[in-house]
């Protein structure tokens, strides 16, 4: 398992007092997380770095073993390892339960707790941020991978929740009891529009129209296709950038046990992506 720090502030000696923290994926490169992390444990004087972890093997169930074995207090865990990080832990919060997935893992002494902060982060970020009020909302949602089950699983009290995927019986396996379509056309009549597939995968011909919210949960790169498309047409858009912080200030609660520096966390990946 190779660990790359990255982005430590200026003047914060590493020792080995230090604690350890760090995301797993693959791939990695491209996260924004060390940068985020690292400007909270700054801006609050804690002893912690975060490192990048990239682990291509897809049985991660040891290598996540091992990290608790070799010390490590904390781990973000992203694709596609959510569903071995649940299995690994000795305790698992409601949520990784439900969506058998997680993506935080919290240092306990008999093992690892797991925890998805993608759910509540989701929900903070679309209430709080954008202002948009989930329970009088519809909302569509595009994908049926892991993370839109978090997106599913948090707007589950909306006015009504439709799910598209280009495999229906995966979007019907997704839904439980939210509709399922048959045409993403039908996206436009959506209050909230949440795009939980890669660029690649967004289906041509999407329509919006003026008024509706529109996020991709796509940060690398910040502006795609479908957000163009989508504000040309008048729609407010947004990147998943609001996601990764308040999923990720979650996870430095559970971590540390201190508030997180929201507007630091935040200033830092804007400034990364200028």
């Amino acid at each position: 398992m190779r660990g790359q720090p990255e982005h430590t502030e200026p003047g914060r000696e590493v020792t080995a007092r230090t604690q350890v923290a760090g995301i797993v994926g693959d791939p990695v490169h491209h996260s924004l997380s060390p940068v985020m992390h690292n400007a909270a444990f700054a801006h609050l004087d804690l002893d912690w770095v975060y490192v990048a972890f990239p682990v291509a093997t897809p049985d991660a169930e040891p290598v996540l073993d091992a990290a608790w074995q070799m010390g490590v207090a904390g781990l973000s865990v992203t694709m596609p390892h959510k569903q071995a990080a649940a299995r690994v832990a000795v305790e698992r919060d409601t949520l990784v339960e439900e969506l058998g997935a997680a993506n935080t893992l919290v240092r306990c002494e008999g093992g690892w707790v797991a925890h998805n902060t993608d759910v509540p982060g989701f929900r903070r970020w679309v209430e709080e941020d954008i202002g948009l009020d989930v329970e009088s909302a519809t909302v569509g949602v595009l994908g049926a991978g892991g993370v839109a089950g978090a997106v599913v699983a948090a707007v589950r009290d909306a006015a009504a929740t439709v799910v598209w995927n280009r495999t229906r019986a995966k979007a019907v396996a997704l839904a439980g009891g939210a509709c399922v379509l048959d045409d993403p056309a039908q996206l436009t009549e959506c209050t909230l529009v949440v795009s939980c597939v890669p660029t690649h995968a967004v289906p041509p011909g999407l329509q919006f129209r003026a008024g509706q919210v529109v996020l991709d949960l796509v940060y690398h790169p910040t502006q795609t296709a479908l957000l163009e498309a989508a504000r040309t047409c008048g729609a407010e858009v947004h990147n998943g950038l609001g996601l990764l912080v308040h999923q990720g200030a979650a996870q430095f609660e559970l971590w540390t046990g201190r508030e997180a520096p929201l507007d630091v966390m935040r200033a830092a990946v804007y400034r990364a992506t200028g």
